[in-house]
């Protein structure tokens, strides 16, 4: 006799039905009509804005708001008051003089130390966070697409990034303004910018360093696919901003340097020299945006490759080390390569003549601003016809290169006036072009830093001036 076949049992039944919400990968799609419906993605608006909502709803995300769109204000309107200036800060020197030198003084700063913390903090953790809270699956089976979620997740951490540079940039400059002033700034190489051309500068310094905050950022969305739960994905962009800190900090090459992604973290510094130097700012910024492109795209492989069934996928291993490290450091030596090749940059890319040449204009420059301070007859660049004799380390050392040892005896020549005049200088000459030239006589004219005007003291702009020396050659070699 046959044994008629026993019907399932009705836990087995009910273990074979999916969770309610969730379409049956079994089931036939259900007809309407003659279109045939089925459960679609949720649209990429509507992700970016949970994930948006999710990000400002973490109270660190809303104090660095807070913070970035209120503290450097204060700190630049009160800092403007004081009789003590961040001298040895870019543009801190003329704190008192206009109101534009204080967001330039905020940007050297968040170039070095705020940008790459909030980077780290905001795009360092978008992903980490889903596999410590383990609320991957949930997330998948809400939206239904990984691709749409690795885009509202970088999109919302854009958005954040790009409120919070505004927020320092806007913060600081209402701050300047409101404090000392829309007047003209003194740049690099010592000519007046007007206020309309130095509020242009200030705009375009801020939209260029965004190019390196997107690189972090990106190297940040890199660390939170690869590393997992793993604390130095939320890490990874502040250290990879202090190697390249610790990097232009040493003898490299000025080929390394510019391919470095952090670059126009500096070189911004050359919008304030007139002619603009503009060649190693866009070597720079197009740096940071091939670094930033090629980062985001190797976080997106690598998300696309998880197994989100696997809770051991999200660990960290040899993947974060075969997909994220070797690349970019491929990518790093590629740049260099194309970088000396495109620009023909040797050596340090500061030497004798280079040194000369903007000490000279910027003593020049600056030797007008103190005439129209003592009220004494104009003169131009033309007629004071500056030069500058600079050597390094006296005869032991070839004129090259960075340090503290550089001396400079700038000559010049008065209309009327037979006797050329004198003055001595020692500058300090940094890896990166920059330099601070410290006056050394004679008194009157730069030996003290304060000149008697026929309204009061004011500030010598000749006793002590930065400037800035541009490590690209006049042309490049073929």
């Amino acid at each position: 006799m046959t044994t008629p076949a026993s019907s399932p049992s009705p836990s087995s039944s009910a273990s074979a039905t999916p969770p309610p919400g969730i379409p049956d990968p079994a089931a036939p799609p259900a007809v309407a009509g003659d279109r045939i419906t089925q459960d679609r993605p949720v649209p990429l608006l509507r992700v970016c804005h949970f994930e948006l909502v999710k990000v400002v709803s973490q109270w660190r995300t809303r104090l660095l708001l807070l913070a970035c769109w209120i503290a450097p204000g204060l700190f630049v309107a009160a800092v403007s008051q004081q009789s003590t200036l961040p001298t040895d800060t870019l543009f801190g020197r003329w704190m008192l003089a206009t109101g534009w030198a204080g967001p330039l003084v905020v940007l050297g700063f968040a170039g070095i130390w705020a940008l790459p913390l909030l980077t780290s903090v905001v795009a360092g953790d978008v992903f980490a966070a889903e596999d410590r809270l383990g609320t991957w699956r949930h997330l998948l089976v809400a939206v239904r697409s990984p691709r749409r979620i690795f885009a509202a997740k970088a999109l919302a951490s854009l958005v954040v990034i790009l409120l919070l540079v505004v927020g320092l940039a806007g913060s600081s400059t209402v701050g300047g303004l409101v404090a000392v002033g829309h007047r003209p700034l003194i740049g690099l190489d010592g000519h007046l910018l007007a206020p309309g051309d130095a509020a242009g500068r200030v705009l375009l310094a801020w939209l260029c360093v965004l190019a390196p905050t997107l690189a972090l950022a990106a190297t940040g969305l890199l660390g939170s696919v690869a590393l997992g739960r793993s604390p130095m994905g939320l890490l990874l962009p502040a250290l990879v901003a202090l190697a390249m800190q610790l990097a232009q900090m040493l003898p490299l090459p000025v080929g390394v340097r510019l391919a470095l992604p952090g670059y126009a973290f500096i070189s911004w510094n050359g919008l304030f020299t007139g002619p603009a130097q503009v060649g190693p700012l866009l070597i720079g910024v197009v740096v940071g945006l091939v670094w930033a492109t090629a980062a985001t795209a190797l976080a997106y492989a690598l998300f696309l490759r998880r197994d989100f069934t696997n809770p051991t996928d999200g660990v960290p291993g040899r993947r974060a080390v075969t997909v994220g490290v070797l690349p970019l450091a491929a990518l790093l030596a590629v740049m260099v390569v194309t970088v000396r090749t495109a620009t023909g940059a040797t050596g340090s890319g500061i030497d004798q003549e280079k040194v000369q040449r903007s000490v000279a204009t910027a003593f020049a420059h600056l030797y007008r601003v103190q005439t129209g301070q003592l009220n004494r007859p104009d003169v131009t660049e033309a007629q004071l016809k500056a030069t500058a004799a600079c050597d390094k380390g006296g005869s032991t050392a070839d004129p090259e290169g960075s340090g503290n040892d550089w001396r400079c005896v700038v000559s010049w020549h008065l209309p009327g006036v037979e006797a050329a005049g004198t003055a001595l200088y020692q500058l300090d000459v940094t890896t990166d072009g920059r330099f601070v030239a410290d006056g050394d006589g004679p008194k009157e004219v730069n030996g003290y830093f304060l000149v008697r005007t026929p309204t009061g003291d004011a500030p010598n702009p000749l006793w002590q001036f930065d400037g800035n020396v541009e490590l690209l050659p006049a042309t490049p070699k073929g």
